[in-house]
């Protein structure tokens, strides 16, 4: 009864998920409830809990757009252990929405403004819409992996709310590479079709690494949520595959599928040497890896 009472109780600083799934840094009541369920509830526990969650599709696409996007939506009545991720075979669709979102604002600009102004508002709503989450992590990683000189001083650098240097190159970077990609490509068209491949292998990226790679604390977002099976992976690379294809040619739809699971398997490896393991910056940071490889692909094989 503790344990159910603390994971739906509000956020005193806003967030629309009960407290372990909080996206808020240094939230008292998210710490409080991670802790009070990690005590709680043992291991058998917890899975049986995970196997009793059902989600309709609706369901698991509202959850999976409500978690990676800042849209006012309401908040998902079916939040618990393993819910979000059983929802995250439809993660892709968030993805298609997010860089419709960013396709939407390049074809406005491109009205009045050239492809390099238009592409830097493009990349700026995408982050809008998202929060700018997964920059977030990749930011982190980036100081962490960067500054720390063993496993526990990592950790302790990627939770830590301040931005390092390595952090700020990282994000300059990253950033810098998504609208000069989306500037070469110019034609709206273009930056469209790569825009929603992008985003949608970006997320179906986040269940593959979690399937790869075990947590690395025991407490946070890559620990709370449950792991995806091999199925739900599965279903969200397939549906990320089927996006690509019908956004891209052919030539380009293979190429950008290649520059995301290349990235992915490459951040989970630099995870696993660095860290033995995935957390919430490890997921964010992959799909924002993925994301610039399958951007970089579209402009190659344009």
């Amino acid at each position: 009864m503790t344990v159910q009472t603390s994971m739906r109780a509000p956020c005193r600083k806003g967030c629309r998920w009960p407290n372990p799934l909080c996206r808020k840094p240094n939230c008292p009541l998210k710490e409080k409830a991670e802790k009070q369920m990690s005590d709680a509830l043992p291991p058998s526990s917890a899975d049986r809990e995970n196997e009793a969650v059902r989600l309709g599709p609706l369901a698991a696409f509202h959850m999976a757009i409500s978690f990676l996007t800042r849209l006012p939506l309401p908040s998902p009545r079916h939040v618990g252990p393993g819910a979000l991720a059983k929802s995250m075979h439809l993660f892709p669709l968030a993805g298609v929405v997010v860089g419709a979102t960013g396709a939407l604002t390049y074809a406005l600009a491109s009205l009045l403004l050239p492809p390099p102004l238009s592409a830097l508002l493009a990349v700026a709503a995408t982050a809008t819409v998202t929060g700018a989450m997964h920059e977030d992590g990749l930011a982190d990683i980036a100081d962490g992996f960067g500054g720390g000189v063993d496993r526990e001083r990592k950790l302790a650098i990627m939770k830590d709310s301040r931005l390092g240097s390595y952090g700020a190159v990282a994000l300059l970077l990253g950033l810098s590479l998504k609208a000069f990609a989306l500037a070469a490509l110019a034609s709206p068209g273009w930056v469209a079709g790569a825009l929603i491949a992008a985003h949608a292998l970006g997320r179906a990226a986040i269940p593959l690494t979690m399937q790869l790679l075990a947590p690395a604390r025991e407490t946070g977002l890559g620990a709370t949520v449950g792991t995806p099976s091999i199925s739900t992976a599965g279903i969200g690379a397939t549906l990320a595959l089927l996006i690509a294809a019908a956004a891209l040619p052919a030539g380009a739809a293979f190429a950008a599928c290649m520059a995301a699971l290349v990235a992915t398997l490459g951040v989970a490896w630099l995870a696993w040497r660095q860290i033995g393991g995935q957390t919430g910056d490890v997921l964010g940071a992959t799909e924002q890896v993925a994301e610039i490889a399958v951007l970089l692909a579209a402009v190659a094989f344009r």
